[in-house]
């Protein structure tokens, strides 16, 4: 039980620093995964308009079911903060699939700034 304290606040602590860095938003995915919205909902960016600046993985011991993947956002507009979602078996497909997107975005970007 104690391996399952620690793997929280592992995550805790990644949050608590990161939004003692400015990352201070909870973004969620919209009903129709085409969006990243705060959780007012006041902001919506699309995958052009969001960077992952970084990511972290959170493995739980006891029950492989508690993976986790924190993503940490910045968005157009100069808003930041984090994404957080089951990793593998318990992933929300949606998440998954618009964070996919992201990601192929930022390929796109490194691509077009290299040439």
């Amino acid at each position: 039980m104690m391996q399952d304290k620690e793997e929280l606040t592992s995550m805790v602590t990644v949050l608590s620093r990161l939004r003692q860095e400015g990352y201070d938003q909870d973004f969620k995915v919209s009903e129709d995964g085409r969006h990243l919205c705060t959780l007012d909902e006041k902001e919506c960016f699309t995958p052009d308009q969001l960077q992952i600046v970084n990511f972290y993985r959170f493995e739980g011991e006891s029950y492989p079911g508690d993976m986790a993947i924190l993503y940490v956002v910045e968005t157009a507009t100069g808003a930041k903060g984090t994404i957080s979602d089951a990793y593998g078996t318990y992933a929300d497909e949606t998440v998954d699939d618009f964070m996919k997107q992201v990601e192929d975005m930022g390929k796109d970007i490194d691509r077009s700034s290299r040439s």
